[in-house]
């Protein structure tokens, strides 16, 4: 059974109705957000019976259903849990395998491990530092070891080399891309081109020069270079996906019109980068050229992107110059549809039923176009969305066992390409994915279709906004997910509609080559901004000290995290996108478990990047950034209390089988001011390869608490060989 918290008022929804009577619009936006302890918790993975009830238990403030204030006052229309016919799905759940080294005198590992820190070191600080590379992109190395571009095999089959065929040569290796860095469609090792192959695209054939990445199941390619007119381009001497000013860069020799060497050249960069995949059967169109280069029919020509988006089509827009040539040519190549064809759900890509296209118009751009014509009405407006730009974690819906207007049970299946040169692997601490992408990735691809199925819409007229209540999640086991391809198969298990507002529950499981690695059960809800604008956080509008304040005289000192990031040098370090905490005032044996407290403060900069990105029009800092503060806070008094002294190569990882679990009950805003969070050292677990830290924490902007985290885990261990 699931059994769903929310201000003590029962529901049945497998009888499709609420236990207590009907309430004003008013009364339930109290309800909704006064005390607001809900959570959802699912018995098994399995698949519920037929016949099996799905309670839902809204509870206020500790007072039973019965006797509850609240009783009588929320009417609900409630969806879900009602007979299934799908087959058991076990629970897996699978350990860690463990990594055994090889047998080394002391001696010689402490050695070879003091040798390998210094040369990482020296290493991370020469490229961030004087590599021309980093320098224009914005990039960083990753663990001081650059990271060489991949290409996607054909379909949905993961990443891979995509190098492509003879008159191709291989591309210098990358470092990791800027946060705002357009994230291509497909990936090759291609660096160059010479004439033949530039021929190769004239005819279509992306495939036999950039690789089967460049080829998906059900896709029509049609795409092809110089359509327009006469190839004039004669070699491509460089494609740099990060070059110029980050957004990318061609340098190509030609010899003819400068404006059709202009177009040609933006041409291979869109065809480069995978646009043509978006939408079956496209070609690509100079929607425009602008600019002169005087008196010169030959020469060198470097174009560097200046825009590079999939909305509203898929586009490039570049500046042209011409070596020893006055001027500069502006052009923009735009990836367009078939006349007549739909560009909608199931329609841009047949045999996908969103993909990347979709997932960038939901995020910023016409919901018309993301979900269908019945979402129209939220383009341009305050409205449910996925996070964007380095943010917006999901790529590909590949399969849907539902409908539009079905709000009790959904199964979808979602795909993620975490290329090596992400962001988040350059700024984090960790040895591979931070914990908040797996916590983002997870919940985008579980929200995801739970809004395709229109809960929104039934509310017509009413502005609802996405939040994440709460949730548990797992690892399964440790993996290395750089150029990996993330299976979400994800379940809308229930939806109850109340006035001004909805919630949904889901659960989710994260694989890589058929393997589950991560499994968990969230809640989201829909709020009007009258809901929003009353939250009470987590202890029903009481003031909730920090555990520091209810001690003011307990003994303080203070780690200066933003000193130890400041040193280039220093290892273990969040950095860059990810510096979220700048010091940590420790308690030594203090907290709720007398085992060491730890708090932060940090004030709020309206302009921070993650505003911009979650969410378009409706600002808030993610919740799983959150989490990841109070991460590095642990992080950093690990290495303080002198853990990883012993180790020769430490990293951290999020460990397996320690089941963490999540409570929001508010948002911050940019205008907030601040950021408070605390963590309670709640077990140290020492083995002899390492250690694991397990905290309770919250987190609170002024005057109220709204984040509960339980259980959450920070190991650091030895660096496995091959990692």
């Amino acid at each position: 059974m699931t059994v769903i918290e929310f201000d003590g008022i029962p529901f049945n929804p497998v009888a499709g109705s609420p236990v207590v009577p009907a309430a004003t619009p008013a009364e339930h936006t109290d309800a909704a957000t006064t005390s607001g302890r809900e959570h959802a918790t699912a018995s098994s993975r399995s698949e519920r019976p037929s016949g099996d009830t799905v309670a839902l238990r809204f509870d206020n403030g500790g007072t039973g259903a019965e006797g509850s204030p609240m009783a009588g006052q929320i009417a609900a229309a409630v969806v879900g849990g009602g007979s299934r016919d799908a087959k058991l799905l076990s629970e897996i759940r699978s350990g860690v395998v463990a990594a055994h080294r090889s047998a080394l005198t002391a001696q010689v590992a402490l050695q070879r491990a003091a040798w390998q820190r210094t040369l990482r070191a020296a290493t991370s600080a020469r490229v961030a530092s004087t590599d021309p590379a980093a320098a224009a992109t914005g990039g960083v190395s990753v663990d001081g070891r650059a990271i060489a571009a991949r290409g996607q095999r054909a379909g949905r089959d993961g990443l891979s080399n995509g190098t492509g065929s003879a008159g191709v040569t291989a591309a210098e290796p990358v470092v990791a891309a800027a946060e705002s860095a357009f994230k291509a469609l497909a990936r090759t090792r291609c660096g160059s081109l010479d004439h033949a192959a530039l021929v190769r695209l004239t005819e279509g054939d992306v495939v036999s020069v950039f690789g089967a990445g460049y080829q998906r199941s059900g896709v029509a390619s049609v795409a092809r270079l110089a359509a327009s007119g006469p190839l004039v381009l004669t070699e491509v001497v460089t494609i740099e996906l990060r070059g110029g000013t980050g957004k990318g860069r061609v340098v190509a020799h030609f010899d003819g019109d400068p404006r059709a060497a202009a177009v040609q050249a933006a041409e291979v960069f869109a065809l480069f980068t995978g646009m043509q995949l978006c939408l079956s059967g496209s070609t690509l169109t100079a929607a425009q050229v602008s600019g002169a280069v005087e008196g010169i029919a030959a020469g060198t020509m470097d174009l560097v992107v200046t825009d590079i988006d999939l909305v509203l089509r898929p586009h490039v827009t570049a500046t042209a110059s011409i070596a020893g040539a006055q001027g500069e040519l502006r052009v923009t190549v735009t990836v367009v549809e078939p006349v007549g064809a739909g560009v909608g759900p199931g329609e841009a890509a047949p045999g996908l039923l969103l993909n990347e296209f979709h997932m960038t118009h939901l995020s910023r751009g016409d919901q018309s176009i993301a979900m269908g014509p019945e979402f129209a009405e939220y383009t341009g407006v305050r409205a449910t969305r996925l996070p964007t730009g380095g943010l917006l974690l999901v790529d590909r819906v590949i399969e849907f066992d539902g409908a539009r207007g079905r709000l009790d049970g959904a199964a979808y299946t979602s795909e993620y390409d975490s290329p090596a040169d992400s962001w988040y692997y350059g700024d984090t601490a960790n040895e591979s994915m931070p914990h908040f992408v797996y916590m983002e990735t997870s919940l985008q691809a579980a929200l995801l279709m739970g809004y395709y199925a229109g809960p929104t819409l039934t509310q017509p007229g009413v502005t609802l906004s996405l939040r994440n209540l709460g949730g548990t999640a797992t690892i399964l086991r440790q993996l290395d997910l750089r150029d990996k391809t993330i299976e979400q198969s994800s379940r809308l298990l229930s939806t109850t509609i109340l006035p001004g507002s909805s919630l949904q529950t889901f659960d989710y499981t994260l694989s890589v080559d058929g393997e589950p690695f991560y499994s968990g059960e969230t809640m989201f809800g829909y709020f009007s901004d009258e809901a929003l604008a009353n939250q009470t956080g987590l202890d029903a509008g009481k003031a909730a000290p920090t555990w520091l304040d209810e001690h003011a005289g307990a003994p303080i000192r203070t780690i200066d995290v933003a000193a130890r990031r400041a040193d280039p040098h220093a290892g273990l370090c969040a950095r860059r996108t990810l510096a979220l905490i700048d010091h940590i005032d420790v308690v030594d044996g203090g907290g709720k478990y007398q085992a060491g407290y730890l708090h932060s403060l940090r004030a709020i900069d309206a302009s921070d990047w993650y505003f911009d990105r979650h969410f378009h029009l409706d600002p808030v800092i993610p919740g799983s950034l959150g989490v990841e503060s109070v991460i590095h806070a642990v992080q950093e008094w690990i290495l303080d209390a002198g853990f990883a002294d012993s180790l020769s190569d430490p990293v951290f990882r999020i460990p397996a089988d320690i089941a963490f679990s999540w409570r929001y009950r508010g948002q911050f805003l940019p205008t907030d001011g601040t950021v408070e969070l605390e963590a309670h050292i709640k077990e140290v677990r020492r083995g002899p390869h390492g250690v694991t830290v397990i905290v309770d924490g919250s987190l609170w902007k002024p005057g109220l608490r709204i984040y509960e985290l339980s259980d959450l885990a920070v190991e650091l261990g030895e660096r496995k060989d091959g990692s």
